[in-house]
């Protein structure tokens, strides 16, 4: 399991992205990854899998 920060979250669109914590890394995340709604500025956990144009996150949850 992955953590880290949702650096940005459109929900009209249903996309965003996660900062990773302890990388520079920044994951792709789907409204359809999401086991929870999320916004800016969460914690989260998550799985990384490959995706069409690179890593996508998944089982991404709010973390305390």
């Amino acid at each position: 399991m992955h953590t880290g920060v949702i650096k940005f979250f459109n929900e009209s669109k249903g996309f965003g992205f996660i900062k990773e914590d302890g990388t520079d890394r920044e994951v792709f995340v789907h409204v359809t990854g999401l086991k929870e709604k999320v916004r800016q500025n969460d914690r989260v956990s998550f799985n990384v899998k490959d995706g069409k144009k690179g890593l996508n996150a998944v089982d991404v949850k709010k973390i305390a």
